[in-house]
């Protein structure tokens, strides 16, 4: 079975800008399956940040198997992969081929090395004729895909996918989500759907930046759909600029 790593943060709170983001949160868990759900604005992709160390905490700690993320970027770096909502903002190579090599560049993998590893990976998945397109020429989904495999090719331990299916039609997203099921690396999944987190071990729902609720998606999910149809009740549709 793969590695589990704890998460565990103590007491972790973040301004940003004066403004309080992340609120007194206390965790500590190892994880192979964790859900974070919550809505617009409510602090979990800001959450997802601090634990890949792209984010220093204001005041208290984050740390994954006793490494902090956000002072020993080295360490992160080959512990941990986040996949965020939209790949455009990931990406920063004109081909694939360049986009799968920074990561393994960034770890000290020789050039050799590297064209076999990524010959390897497309292989894979089935996209050798990749490895010289433009990025540009690929849709949504398939930009989301070379983002993983760029993760993938790096080996983490924990990848983090922050809203991974934003945009993604449902083919798309449920190809990616037999593709996340059969990864053996621990998945922390920030989502305010609570569908794609069937089969998870743990769930944390995050509101207006402090953990709301924790425990088994059986118990913390239910409540947090009943609350979520309670607020589209309401008339206030000033939460529309979250």
């Amino acid at each position: 079975m793969a590695h589990s790593p704890r998460l565990t943060l103590d007491h972790l709170t973040l301004d940003l800008a004066g403004k309080p983001v992340l609120k007194d949160l206390v965790f500590d868990h190892e994880i192979r399956r964790l859900g974070i759900v919550g809505r617009n604005g409510s602090g979990k992709s800001t959450l997802a940040r601090v634990v890949a160390g792209l984010i220093e905490p204001s005041s208290g700690t984050l740390t994954l198997d006793g490494i902090i993320p956000a002072r020993d970027r080295h360490a992160a770096l080959n512990r941990i992969g986040i996949l965020f909502q939209n790949p455009d903002h990931q990406i920063i190579f004109p081909t694939v081929c360049e986009e799968l090599a920074f990561g393994l560049r960034q770890q000290g993998h020789g050039k050799a090395e590297t064209q076999s590893l990524i010959g390897r990976m497309l292989a894979r998945f089935g996209k050798s004729h990749w490895i010289d397109a433009p990025v540009s020429t690929l849709s949504q989904g398939q930009k989301q895909l070379v983002c993983l495999m760029a993760i993938l090719l790096m080996q983490p331990q924990l990848i983090v996918l922050d809203e991974p299916f934003s945009g993604l039609d449902l083919a798309i997203r449920g190809q990616l989500t037999r593709l996340f099921e059969s990864l053996p690396q621990a998945l922390i999944h920030i989502t305010h759907d609570p569908d794609c987190l069937r089969g998870y071990d743990h769930a944390l729902w995050i509101h207006e930046g402090e953990i709301r609720q924790s425990g088994t998606p059986e118990t913390v999910l239910p409540d947090y759909l009943d609350y979520m149809n309670q607020a589209g009740l309401g008339d206030d549709l000033s939460d529309l600029t979250d």
